[in-house]
Parts: C-alpha cells; sequence; structure tokens
C-alpha cells in the first residue's frame, strides 16, 4: 500500500454495544491524543510497555519520526477520544517479510471487542504491506492477551525464558506467537 493511500486509510467499525470506533493511520499532529492515551496509565500497565509512554518526549519523539515504511501506527478513536493504538512494527533485511505487533487499549475500552477488530485491521493492513508473518511477543503472565491473539489466528511457536525485564529489574517469561498471513504453496 503507497504511503499516500495509508494516510487516508479510514475504516469505521461498530462495537458489540453499538459504539462506532474509527481507525486511521496515526499523523504527526496526533500528539496530544497519545498523550492524553498514555498519561494517566497506571503503574501495572506501564511496567508492560518497551518505552516509557507518560513521557511526553517519547510521544513527541513517535511523532516526528513518523515513517509508515518502518512503522504503522493505528489509532482507534471514539468521537475525538483516542481510546487505542495497535502498530506494526516492519522487518528489514531478511526479516523484511516480517512485521512485529503491538496494541495498547484504554482500560474502559478493553473487554469489548476492540482489540479483536483493531488486530483484524492490522491483519488486513499488513496483507496490503506484502507482510507474510506477523508477531507478537506477550509476557506468559497476560495469558487472556495470549488466548485473543490465538483466536485471531496467531500460533504459539515459542515461549523463552526471562526474556522481558520490568522497570523492577525481575524477569519474566515471553510467548512468541505468528500468524501466516502468505501459506507456503508446496507445487507438484
Amino acid at each position: 500500500m503507497l504511503e499516500q493511500q495509508l494516510v487516508n486509510y479510514r475504516k469505521i467499525v461498530t462495537l458489540k454495544d453499538g459504539v462506532n470506533v474509527q481507525m486511521r493511520p496515526m499523523m504527526q499532529t496526533d500528539e496530544q491524543l497519545l498523550c492524553d492515551l498514555f498519561g494517566p496509565i497506571d503503574d501495572e500497565d506501564a511496567r508492560y510497555l518497551r518505552d516509557d509512554v507518560r513521557d511526553p518526549a517519547v510521544i513527541g519523539y513517535w511523532c516526528n519520526a513518523l515513517d509508515y515504511r518502518k512503522v504503522l501506527p493505528l489509532m482507534a478513536l471514539v468521537n475525538d477520544r483516542l481510546v487505542g493504538q495497535a502498530t506494526l512494527h516492519f522487518g528489514k533485511g531478511p526479516e523484511r517479510h516480517m512485521a512485529d505487533v503491538r496494541i495498547f487499549l484504554a482500560k474502559d475500552f478493553r473487554r469489548r471487542g476492540l482489540g479483536t477488530r483493531m488486530i483484524q485491521t492490522l491483519v488486513e493492513l499488513g496483507r496490503r504491506q506484502d507482510i507474510h508473518i506477523l508477531v507478537a511477543e506477550i509476557v506468559t503472565d497476560q495469558s487472556k492477551v495470549i488466548k485473543a491473539f490465538q483466536n485471531l489466528g496467531f500460533e504459539l511457536y515459542a515461549t523463552l525464558d526471562d526474556c522481558f525485564m520490568l522497570p523492577d529489574g525481575d524477569t519474566r517469561d515471553v510467548a512468541t506467537l505468528m500468524n501466516h498471513l502468505k501459506q507456503k504453496v508446496d507445487e507438484f
């Protein structure tokens, strides 16, 4: 998908409870929306994220360095409120056919089907980008998230011991799940 097509991409989904959510790629002007989404997160959520998202400088960097060839951030908005963000982090070199998937939802939008709809949209966008494999790395403490990804076609490929270090230095195991968007076809 060309970058201009990505900029113009819009999708409206309706959650099980009837709430309409607009999904679109992140824009450089979304800094305040992101600060509003990530600013109030509690310590428990923050400890599982890769970046210190409560630091406005981190959010500012994301917006200023926005490059859809490297990362495709998908925003979920209800009216003018950002309620979720999911991203495809594109591989390069020998991993250029792969993309890592990450997702964060506002607490009041969890368990409402938004995460499912966002991952389904990332699968659709990954296919348009000619991605063959989506990879999700999830701390094994989050068994419900792992199950949700498995329900969306991701398969557990490995569990890596002590590969995620929390801010306090404690480590956790990480489950690596993959979704093959392009199946290998053996010819006869």
